[in-house]
């Protein structure tokens, strides 16, 4: 409480951050006598309104970017400073009300098609998504205690899947440099966090303790210890069979929780937000569908752009954010996480993949694809 009482002594205007050459969505959304009326609260654990906007401070973001800007600290981070947070995520999700309510459906038999992209243009498939252990602060606000408690759980649950999930753990300061170079090139090893997007939110204090990736023997299925997230969940594999890939990581994903659950521990998750965590941004289902396609020639269409828009689908280079792409090699991913369901998000991406190579082969052969431009979905 310390911290927050010493500023009190100052007015609101004394204390209000400088954000006019601020693009992001806490900037947007913020105040004066937002501020004002907030910045006394804080939630039990002790975060508070400046801890929840300082790494949009710091990071004015960028003109044609819009980056967030705030962080929660807690589970109750999202009710404290709603006032704040609610227009933060309506702007963010696409119009998602603080009245809405997000479903989630984890049920793989439900996903229409995806075994058949084709493996010509889809070179791989992967879900990602992140979950947050009830009861312990998020990274940005976690003690070092309740980051190792979180790390221990979860190798205990980790070591409890069998059978094509059966797999091992490495504590990032206990690993090898072959075992730190054998992950770098399976693309599995998250590094230090170097964006001061990270920095700024206090995301890698102590680091690298209590970090960890565990994998199972395939290299199918994934978990990152305490990094952005408590948990971050990935399953991939080679190729264009997406139905496959989100069946391992629907299945991971509920083996997982029930270990939790046994435990006496529950994931975060509302009716409203769906899986809560860390950035407002990966609120509902975390989930982020994505494959490494091939498409030169519709990358230099004019409507590529757009079509994509229509999808709701968005690029990538495939070295991750910000990165450009190499041989028309583009990393396809859902633009959404709230206000639809996992199976509903996944299916975006299947469908509409299908519908880009399509498009591709067409223009390969010289041939128009304005017959085939959709609708917005």
């Amino acid at each position: 409480m310390g911290n927050n009482l010493k500023k009190m002594k100052y007015s609101t205007e004394a204390e209000y951050p400088d954000l006019t050459k601020h693009n992001n969505h806490m900037a947007k959304a913020l105040t004066p006598a937002m501020y004002k009326c907030l910045r006394s609260k804080q939630t039990p654990s002790g975060f508070t309104l400046d801890d929840v906007i300082q790494t949009g401070v710091d990071n004015p973001g960028h003109p044609f970017i819009m980056t967030v800007g705030c962080v929660a600290g807690d589970e109750e981070t999202y009710e404290v400073f709603k006032k704040l947070l609610d227009p933060v995520i309506e702007d963010r999700h696409g119009g998602y009300k603080p009245t809405d309510k997000h479903k989630t459906d984890l049920n793989p038999n439900n996903l229409k098609g995806g075994d058949d992209l084709d493996p010509n243009y889809v070179l791989s498939s992967r879900v990602r998504t992140g979950r947050s252990v009830r009861g312990f602060c998020l990274p940005p606000h976690c003690s070092r205690g309740e980051r190792r408690e979180i790390e221990k759980l979860s190798i205990e649950v980790l070591g409890a899947l069998s059978g094509d999930l059966k797999g091992k753990y490495y504590a990032l300061k206990n690993m090898t440099e072959e075992e730190q170079q054998q992950l770098i090139d399976d693309h599995f090893l998250f590094d230090k966090p170097v964006s001061p997007l990270l920095l700024a939110s206090g995301m890698a204090r102590d680091w690298p303790d209590a970090r960890g990736i565990w994998h199972n023997d395939n290299k199918t299925f994934l978990v990152w210890v305490n990094e952005e997230d408590h948990l971050r969940v990935i399953s991939m594999q080679k190729g264009g069979n997406m139905k496959e890939v989100f069946t391992r990581f629907c299945t991971g994903l509920t083996q997982i929780e029930e270990l939790f659950k046994s435990k006496g521990r529950e994931f975060m998750w509302n009716e409203h937000l769906g899986y809560i965590l860390t950035c407002p941004s990966n609120l509902g289902t975390g989930l982020r569908a994505g494959v490494h396609v091939k498409l030169p020639n519709l990358s230099r269409h004019k409507k590529f752009e757009q079509v994509l828009m229509r999808l709701r689908l968005q690029k990538r280079g495939t070295g991750g954010v910000d990165t450009a792409a190499v041989g028309g090699v583009f990393d396809i991913s859902n633009a959404d996480r709230l206000g639809f369901s996992e199976v509903e998000l996944v299916q975006m991406v299947v469908d509409g993949v299908k519908l880009l190579v399509e498009m591709e082969k067409r223009l390969e052969n010289g041939k128009t694809i304005s017959d085939l431009i959709p609708a917005q979905k």
